[in-house]
C-alpha cells in the first residue's frame, strides 16, 4: 500500500490527488492523507507531495468542467473539515463524479458519495453556527477583532458574510486553531494571513480593557434573562458549550 501525504491546504491537497492519480499504481492500492501523519503503518510507502500551482489548477479544472462547480463547491468544503480521512475521502468522490459527471451528486446511495456528503454537510453547519456566534471587540486601535476556535478550517467560508455586514470597518477574524486570520480593511477586499504565536499574543494584548461596552453588553445579556425560565439543558443545542469560550456574554 502507497500511502500519499501532503500539507493540508488546498492547493497542496489538489497536488497530492494529481500525482496519486497519475502514480499508476492502482486505485485500490493508494490511499491519501493529509499531514501531520499520527502513528505509521506496517507495510505501507509513505511518498510527500509538495504543493504545485500547476497542478492544483488541473485538477480544479478538471471536477468543474467534467463534473460540476456544485461538486467542485463540496469537495472545497470537505477539504475544510477536521476529518483526518478527508482527502482520501475526496478522491474517491472523484473517481466516481468522473466516470458518472454531474449526476453523482445526488448518488447518496454510493459509500464515496456519502462520505463526501457527510463532511460537506458539517463543514456548512459550523460555519453556519460561527456567522452567529462570533463577536468582535474594539482593540485600541479601533480595530474589530473576533477570536474564534472552529473544528474545520473555515475562515475562507465564514468571512463573506462579515464582508456583506461590515464593509466599511476594519475587523479580523482570528482562528486560533489554526493560526491563521481574515483581515479586512475598510471598503477593500478580505485577506488570509497566517500567525505566529508572538503576533497572536501582540493582538491578544490590545484588546485588553479596550473595549467599553463588553462589560455593558454583559449586564444586558444577564439584565434582559428571565431568570425563572432559564434552562441550560434546552440552551444547549441551540448554543453549545464548543462554542461558548469566546461569546463575549459566556466570558
Amino acid at each position: 500500500m502507497t500511502i500519499f501525504t501532503c500539507d493540508d491546504t488546498f492547493e497542496a491537497m489538489m497536488s497530492c490527488i494529481y500525482d496519486a492519480w497519475a502514480s499508476g499504481h492502482g486505485h485500490q492500492n493508494i490511499r491519501l492523507k493529509t499531514e501531520p501523519i499520527g502513528n505509521l503503518e506496517l507495510f505501507c510507502e509513505y511518498v510527500h507531495i509538495t504543493a504545485d500551482t500547476a497542478k492544483s489548477q488541473r485538477v480544479i479544472h478538471a471536477v468543474r468542467k467534467k463534473i460540476s462547480h456544485y461538486a467542485y463547491e463540496m469537495v472545497y468544503r470537505c477539504a475544510m473539515s477536521c476529518s483526518e480521512d478527508k482527502l482520501d475521502i475526496i478522491y474517491r468522490f472523484l473517481l466516481l463524479g468522473f466516470s458518472q459527471g454531474a449526476k453523482v451528486t445526488n448518488m447518496l446511495q454510493q459509500p464515496a458519495v456519502m462520505n463526501l456528503f457527510k463532511q460537506n454537510r458539517a463543514v456548512i453547519n459550523e460555519t453556519h453556527l460561527f456567522r452567529e456566534f462570533v463577536r468582535f471587540n474594539s482593540a485600541k486601535n479601533g480595530i474589530l477583532v473576533s477570536f474564534i476556535e472552529p473544528k474545520s478550517n473555515l475562515l475562507t467560508l465564514l468571512s463573506p458574510a462579515f464582508d456583506d455586514r461590515i464593509p466599511s470597518e476594519n475587523w479580523m477574524i482570528i482562528d486560533k486553531s489554526h493560526m491563521t486570520a481574515a483581515v479586512h480593511q475598510a471598503d477593500n477586499e478580505t485577506y488570509f494571513t497566517p500567525l505566529t504565536h508572538s503576533e497572536l499574543k501582540q493582538i491578544s494584548n490590545s484588546l485588553a480593557n479596550a473595549d467599553q461596552y463588553i462589560e455593558l453588553w454583559k449586564d444586558f445579556f444577564k439584565t434582559t434573562g428571565i431568570r425563572e425560565r432559564f434552562n441550560p439543558v434546552c440552551q444547549r443545542p441551540h448554543l453549545p458549550v464548543w462554542y461558548r469560550k469566546n461569546v463575549t456574554e459566556f466570558l
